[in-house]
């Protein structure tokens, strides 16, 4: 029971050590300008990216019948 509560405490200190250091402020700013720097991108969701996938392979397939189809004609009007 003792060796928990020394860890327990010890875990308590620094939690609050960490919270109130520099290092807390330092992950925060670095969050702050990697949010800023990704905002200036031109980046997509994942929901998206895939949505857009979708949309293209029915692309592919809708090429794909459409050509055979094309050749499908120019072999009738040989």
């Amino acid at each position: 029971m003792l060796n928990a509560k020394i860890f327990n405490d010890l875990s308590e200190k620094l939690h609050e050590a960490v919270n109130t250091s520099p290092a807390k402020d330092i992950e925060k700013n670095m969050r702050a300008l990697l949010a800023q720097g990704f905002s200036k991108l031109d980046l997509v969701t994942r929901e998206e990216f895939d949505v857009q996938a979708q949309v293209l392979a029915r692309a592919r397939e809708q090429l794909t019948a459409l050509e055979a189809r094309i050749t499908e004609l120019e072999a009738q009007r040989k």
